[in-house]
């Protein structure tokens, strides 16, 4: 079934406003990835008190693994709900974009509020406060972020407009990464600069500036963006059931999200544990993370011109599994950070640029995957359901994300402190499995009929 859009192509100026508030809400989640198991079970050598028991149950759970996976799960529970209701909304500004304006504010205030404890001791006030404002903050930020993905296959209407659009959603991803990174810098420099002595205090005022700067970006796509103009908006008619089953139906999203969701429990357990690695592994100060985060950044960068020349020479299903399998062998190489016969510093900065190489790949190319999926089926099923796919996508990376932090904060009850570190250095060995299994299940990925398929019926 053909469906011919009437929609405008987005110019690149839009393009640039649409990918902002990425830099936004991945600031947020970045915040969260990055510092709330260190914060509320930090190693012995970190100058943060104890906020929540540290008790272990059932040998190797404990309060913040708990929590984490309970706000992981709950996000993945929202998620085809919003998708299912924008899909569905019939509004003057749009299908997403009214989403995107009640997400912003309330996702920046909870992220906040997650880091501020209401007694500054251990305390059971202090979990029932922490999974009250995951809660809520996994709630606002689902119903901005699910429509947002959303609209890359609506606002992008060739296969090569979708990749331009994943491409410039990666830059403000990896934007984000290297911004939510600063906190501790920031906050040392709250501490040196500015009075604050209280390290915790610091650390908190530094959350609440990165945060409403966040929020502030995240406003600007729904503002600056007219939907309509550039979007041929279908509301979908399919109940949410229906909609995820006939989604999940799709042989090719299988192949997609199977590989997709063990990356993402891979890469959660890594960025969950860097702190770890950087602190406890090799002893070095945790402001580093505000130097290996942007250097990062910088050298995906570099890379970001040849992903995009790359797949459209060889494919997109190529680039990818190879990225899944380069990023493996680095992972496997946390186990041994250390012990190496280098300086610790020089294993930081090898490992991060290194790494910078597989997310150059990675953090385009799937999102640009997913939108050829979904417009894929839009067209031969004649049904409009981007936001099930993406939320779909959203829901098994959320499964693997909380599983990531499940395994990762179940592994320091095997040791997370200097000189008692085997948990932390099994982590990297995890990672290794989950991300060589995803680069061998991704093979399975027909990317050839997708795109044939895609232009015979777009005629």
């Amino acid at each position: 079934m053909s469906i011919v859009t009437t929609a405008r192509s987005l110019p690149g100026s839009k393009q640039f406003t649409y990918a902002i508030g990425q830099l936004g809400w991945s600031t947020l989640i970045n915040i969260v990835n990055l510092q709330l198991v260190y914060f509320y079970r930090p190693p012995e050598n970190a100058k943060i008190p104890v906020f929540i028991t540290q008790v272990v149950f059932l040998a190797v759970l404990n309060a913040i693994t708990l929590i984490a996976a309970a706000g992981r799960l709950w996000d993945a529970v929202t998620d085809p709900v919003i998708a299912n209701l924008s899909d569905r909304w019939q509004g003057k500004r749009g299908k997403r974009m009214p989403f995107l304006l009640i997400g912003a504010f309330p996702s920046a205030l909870f992220v906040f509020l997650m880091f501020v404890p209401v007694v500054h001791s251990d305390s059971g006030w202090n979990i029932v406060w922490l999974f009250s404002m995951q809660t809520f903050f996994y709630l606002f930020l689902t119903i901005y972020v699910t429509p947002y993905f959303a609209l890359l296959p609506e606002l992008g209407h060739t296969a090569n407009e979708r990749l331009n659009l994943s491409t410039w959603i990666s830059i403000t991803y990896a934007l984000g990464i290297m911004v939510a990174a600063q906190v501790p810098l920031l906050s040392g420099v709250l501490q040196n600069s500015f009075g604050i002595t209280d390290p915790v205090r610091a650390l908190q005022v530094s959350i609440g500036i990165i945060s409403l700067v966040a929020m502030l970006l995240m406003m600007v796509p729904p503002l600056t963006i007219k939907e309509k103009e550039y979007s041929q908006s279908v509301p979908s008619e399919l109940n949410m059931m229906e909609a995820m089953k006939k989604t999940f139906r799709n042989k090719e999203f299988i192949y997609y999200v199977v590989a997709d969701f063990s990356y993402f429990m891979g890469i959660t357990i890594i960025m969950t544990g860097l702190l770890y690695y950087i602190t406890v592994l090799l002893g070095l100060e945790e402001t580093l993370m505000g130097q290996l985060l942007p250097l990062m950044v910088v050298v995906s960068f570099l890379f970001y011109p040849l992903v995009n020349i790359l797949a459209k020479k060889f494919g997109k299903k190529i680039l990818i599994t190879s990225s899944f399998l380069f990023m493996s062998i680095i992972f496997f190489f946390v186990f041994f950070l250390g012990k190496l016969p280098l300086d610790n510093t020089l294993q930081a900065f090898l490992v991060i640029i290194f790494y910078a190489i597989p997310i150059s790949f990675l953090g385009i190319l799937p999102n640009a995957v997913l939108a050829d999926i979904a417009e894929h089926d839009a067209l031969k099923t004649g049904v409009h359901q981007e936001g099930m796919f993406f939320a779909a996508r959203t829901l098994m990376q959320k499964f693997g994300q909380t599983f990531g932090v499940l395994v990762f904060a179940t592994l320091t009850s095997l040791g997370k402190d200097p000189g008692n570190d085997l948990g932390i250095r099994i982590s990297g060995l995890v990672g290794f499995g989950l991300c060589l299994f995803a680069g061998i299940y991704f093979l399975k990925y027909n990317e050839r009929k997708i795109l044939e398929e895609t232009e015979q019926l777009s005629r």
